[in-house]
């Protein structure tokens, strides 16, 4: 079963692709988009062409567990994507995975507009691969 993983942003959106087992990250990209309703339809479009069967949504719950704006925009892509496709849909807590992506590049060499660039996709790695280390 194939899984992906995304990470919601305004302007950027993270994917993250598993292999057909469900135990490697097999892809990564991001798609360019500022309308959530364009942005669903591309994930959805994405995951068919892939024979993705589950789609994992990040889920960025404040520190202390509360629900915020970034977790509300989530659970709105998720409303949208399940009204464009029968694909099983999960949130997944994401707390701190844009930070962790962050550093991963810094430490890689990736500052500025190269980091800018990846930073969504390798957070919705980080999602992906906790996921698929719960399966």
């Amino acid at each position: 079963m194939r899984i992906m993983a995304i990470d919601y942003g305004d302007a950027r959106t993270g994917v993250a692709i598993s292999d057909e087992s469900s135990t490697i990250i097999g892809d990564v990209f991001i798609i360019h988009s500022k309308k959530e309703n364009d942005t669903a339809q591309k994930i959805v479009a994405e995951a068919t062409a892939r024979g993705v069967s589950r789609i994992v949504v990040g889920y960025p719950k404040n520190m202390n567990g509360t629900i915020g704006p970034r977790a509300e925009k989530s659970e709105h892509l998720v409303g949208v994507l399940r009204a464009l496709s029968d694909i099983e849909i999960v949130l997944w807590d994401e707390r701190l995975t844009t930070k962790s992506a962050n550093r991963l590049l810094a430490d890689a060499g990736k500052f500025g507009k190269k980091r800018k660039n990846q930073v969504d996709a390798v957070a919705a790695a980080l999602i992906l691969e906790s996921y698929l280390g719960t399966l």
